[in-house]
C-alpha cells in the first residue's frame, strides 16, 4: 500500500543537499564534463580578480593525490563575521548558493562567475575542500566536507602577499569517475590566457610531472592565430573589432579578431562572455554573423566586388574557412542553464550588430584589397555549396535521399521489428564478421550491415564522390534519414547504430572513418545519443567448463591471478578480429543486451571535435605528423 500523498511527502532539502541530491542541474553532468566543470568554476572566480584588476598570476595544480588547488594573487575571500549569516563571510560563500560579491557592480564590473553558486556548488560535490586566504598580512584556513564545515576558519600564520587557495577532491560518491584530463584542462587555461592578455596562468600536474605556463601579450590575434594551426591566412593581419557602449544604464563592451583561413572550408569560431566560453553560442555570435553578412554583401555591391548576376553571399558562404574570437564583457548576462552554454541577452545582439557593422565598413573602406579577397573566397564557396546542392538534387531523384523510392541495400539483414526505438543497427566491418553477426544476432531488433573495406573519407572528398560512394549509399539507404540538409528525424529506422569493428589498428581506422561519416554528415544522430561504439573482447580464457573473456592484456592477467590462479594449463585465445569469433562468442560478448558493454559516441566540445577531425582527417599531412610526434608519448601499446 502506498503512502498518501500529503503535505509530509514534500521534502525540503537544507543548504547544500540540493546539489546533492540533483547535481547534473547545477553542473551539467556527473560524467567528465560535470567533473571538469568543478576546475573551470574555481579558476573562473580566480581569473575575476584579475578582471577586476587585483591578480596579475593563477597557479593551477592537478595534485597527486586526485585533488586540484587553484591560487591566485587577489584580494583574498573576505573573511571577517557577515552580519547577518552570523558567520565568517569566506563560509557564507562556501555553504550558501547565491551567496557571492557579483550580483551588484561595485566588487566586479563583469565576471565569470555570476549566479553566486559556483565555489558553493564545488564545494557541495566535493569529498573535502580546502580554502586558504591571505589577507592583511594574516592567513586564514577553513575546511569542508561535502559541502559541511568541518574546521572552522582560524589563523594559521603570516602572510605578505594577499590572495586565496582554493583546494578541492571531487567526489567519487557523485561523479561517474574523477580522473581529470590534463590536456582538457591546459587547453581551457590556454584559452583563457588569451582572453586574458597580461594575465600568467601555471599548470603542474604532479600525476606525471608536466607543467606549463601561459601568458599572451597580444590577446585576440594571438587567439586567432592559434585557431589558423598551420593553415595560411587570407589576410596579413586580422580584422580587429572593439566597442563599449552603455545601453539602458548597462556597461557593455566587445572585443573581436576575425580572420578566413585561405584553403580551408570549416569555420572556427570561439565565442565569450566574460571569458566564460560559450560552446552553443548565443546572442552575442548571432549579432556578429548578421553584422558580416550583411555589411559584406553591401559592400560587395557598392564597390563593384560582385558581377552583374551574381548572387548575394550566404551566411555560410563568407563563414567558410572563418577564423573568429568573438569576447563580450557585460553585467549581469543571461544564461541558458548555469553551465553558461548559450548567451541569451538579447541586448548583447543588438549591440554587437551595430559595433560589428560600423567597424567592419571602416575597415573594408580602408582595406578594399583584403575585402575583395574575403568576397571572392566567399564566392568561390558558394559555387561548391550550388554544385553540391545539384549533386543533392541528382542523387535524391535516383532515390538516395528518399528513403521512400531508394529501397533498402542487399547486404542489409534487417530486423523483424518495425518499432525504431526498439531496432538497432549493427555496423560491422567485413563479409566474415557479417556472417557471424547474422548468425549471432536477436533477428527481431538487431539489422546486420557489412561493409566491404574502409569507406571514403569524406572530411577530405567533395559530396558528390561521396554520395557516388557504394559503401557510403548502403549506409545512407538502411538508416533512412537522408544527410545534411535534408536529414529527417522521423524516417530514423533505428535508435542505436552501433560501429562494431576488429580491435586492431585497421579496425581503428574503419571506425574512425565512420565517425567522420556521421560528424560531418548526420551529426543529429551524434547529438541525439543514437551513435555507439560496440566493445568486442581481446581474449578468452577457458579451463574445463570455466570461461572468462578480457578486453585488455592488463584484464587477461588480472584473470589469470585470480579468477584461474592454480588452474594449471589455461587456455587463451587471443581474438584478432570479429571473423575469428563464433556465433556463440559474439553474442555472449558483444551483442547480447544484458551482458554487452556499448560506448555512447558524444561530442562534449564541439569546437575542440570539429578541430581534431579537421587535423586528423583533413588534408595537411604535415599539422597531423607534428601533432602524432607531440602526442606519441601518450601511446602505450602500438599495434603492429
Amino acid at each position: 500500500m502506498s503512502r498518501p500523498y500529503d503535505a509530509n511527502s514534500i521534502a525540503v532539502l537544507e543548504g547544500l543537499e540540493a546539489v546533492r541530491k540533483r547535481p547534473g542541474m547545477y553542473v551539467g553532468s556527473t560524467d567528465r564534463r560535470g567533473l571538469h566543470h568543478l576546475v573551470w568554476e574555481v579558476v573562473d572566480n580566480a581569473v575575476d580578480e584579475h578582471l577586476a584588476g587585483h591578480a596579475s598570476r593563477v597557479i593551477v595544480r592537478l595534485r597527486a593525490d586526485g585533488g586540484v588547488e587553484v591560487t591566485d594573487d587577489g584580494r583574498g575571500i573576505p573573511v571577517e563575521r557577515h552580519a547577518k549569516e552570523r558567520k565568517p563571510a569566506v563560509e557564507v560563500v562556501l555553504t550558501k548558493l547565491h551567496a557571492g560579491g557579483k550580483f551588484d557592480q561595485q566588487a566586479y564590473a563583469v565576471s565569470g562567475g555570476l549566479h553566486g553558486v559556483g565555489v558553493s556548488v564545488v564545494n557541495a560535490l566535493s569529498s573535502r575542500t580546502e580554502v586558504e586566504v591571505t589577507r592583511d598580512g594574516e592567513r586564514h584556513a577553513i575546511a569542508f566536507a561535502k559541502g559541511r564545515r568541518v574546521e572552522a576558519l582560524a589563523k594559521v600564520g603570516r602572510g605578505k602577499r594577499s590572495g586565496t587557495t582554493v583546494r578541492f577532491w571531487p567526489d567519487a560518491e557523485i561523479f561517474d569517475a574523477v580522473d581529470l584530463d590534463a590536456e582538457l584542462v591546459a587547453s581551457r587555461l590556454r584559452e583563457t590566457a588569451l582572453l586574458t592578455p597580461g594575465l600568467r596562468i601555471d599548470l603542474s600536474d604532479e600525476r606525471d610531472g608536466q607543467s606549463h605556463t601561459f601568458r599572451f601579450t597580444r590577446g585576440l590575434e594571438d587567439f586567432v592565430a592559434e585557431l589558423m594551426g598551420g593553415d595560411e591566412a587570407l589576410l596579413a593581419k586580422p580584422v580587429r573589432i572593439s566597442a563599449e557602449e552603455v545601453v539602458d544604464g548597462r556597461a557593455l563592451a566587445c572585443d573581436l579578431a576575425v580572420s578566413w583561413a585561405a584553403g580551408a572550408s570549416d569555420e572556427r569560431t570561439r565565442s565569450y562572455v566574460n571569458i566564460i566560453r560559450t560552446a552553443d553560442g548565443g546572442a552575442h555570435e548571432e549579432g556578429f554573423r548578421k553584422a558580416f553578412t550583411g555589411t559584406l554583401n553591401r559592400w560587395g555591391q557598392a564597390n563593384k566586388a560582385f558581377r552583374k548576376g551574381d548572387p548575394s553571399l550566404t551566411g555560410e558562404d563568407l563563414r567558410e574557412g572563418l577564423r573568429a574570437v568573438i569576447s563580450v564583457k557585460m553585467p549581469d548576462p543571461q544564461f541558458e542553464g548555469q553551465t553558461k552554454g548559450k548567451l541569451g541577452s538579447a541586448i548583447m545582439r543588438s549591440f554587437l550588430e551595430r559595433a560589428a557593422n560600423e567597424a567592419l565598413t571602416e575597415w573594408l573602406d580602408q582595406n578594399p584589397t583584403a575585402g575583395r579577397r574575403i568576397v571572392r573566397k566567399a564566392q568561390v564557396a558558394a559555387k561548391a555549396r550550388e554544385a553540391a546542392r545539384h549533386a543533392r538534387d541528382l542523387t535524391r531523384r535516383k532515390g538516395l535521399l528518399d528513403q521512400t523510392s531508394a529501397g533498402l541495400p542487399g547486404k542489409l539483414a534487417d530486423c523483424s521489428s518495425r518499432t525504431p526505438s526498439e531496432s538497432e543497427l549493427y555496423i560491422v566491418e567485413g563479409d566474415s564478421a557479417g556472417g557471424s553477426s547474422k548468425l549471432a544476432r536477436d533477428r527481431h531488433t538487431q539489422a546486420i550491415l557489412p561493409l566491404r573495406g574502409k569507406v571514403l573519407n569524406v572530411e577530405r572528398a567533395q559530396l558528390q564522390k561521396v554520395l557516388a560512394n557504394a559503401e557510403i549509399q548502403n549506409l545512407i539507404r538502411a538508416i533512412g534519414t537522408g544527410i545534411g540538409d535534408d536529414f529527417d528525424y522521423a524516417r530514423l529506422r533505428y535508435h542505436r547504430i552501433i560501429l562494431m569493428a576488429d580491435a586492431d589498428v585497421d579496425g581503428g581506422h574503419i571506425t574512425t572513418l565512420l565517425l567522420t561519416f556521421f560528424y560531418r554528415l548526420m551529426p543529429k544522430l551524434v547529438d541525439g545519443g543514437h551513435l555507439f561504439l560496440a566493445q568486442p573482447p581481446l581474449w578468452q580464457l577457458r579451463k574445463g567448463d570455466t570461461v572468462r573473456y578480457a578486453m585488455t592484456d592488463r584484464e587477461r592477467d588480472a584473470l589469470l591471478r585470480t579468477v584461474f590462479k592454480g588452474a594449471g594449463n589455461v587456455e587463451p585465445q587471443r581474438f584478432k578480429g570479429l571473423g575469428e569469433m563464433d556465433a556463440t562468442q559474439l553474442w555472449e560478448t558483444t551483442m547480447d543486451p544484458a551482458k554487452r558493454t556499448l560506448l555512447r559516441v558524444s561530442v562534449d566540445d564541439a569546437a575542440r571535435s570539429e578541430e581534431v577531425f579537421s587535423l586528423l582527417m583533413g588534408e595537411s599531412a604535415a599539422d597531423r605528423r607534428e601533432w602524432i610526434e607531440r602526442n606519441a608519448r601518450h601511446v602505450d601499446v602500438v599495434d603492429a
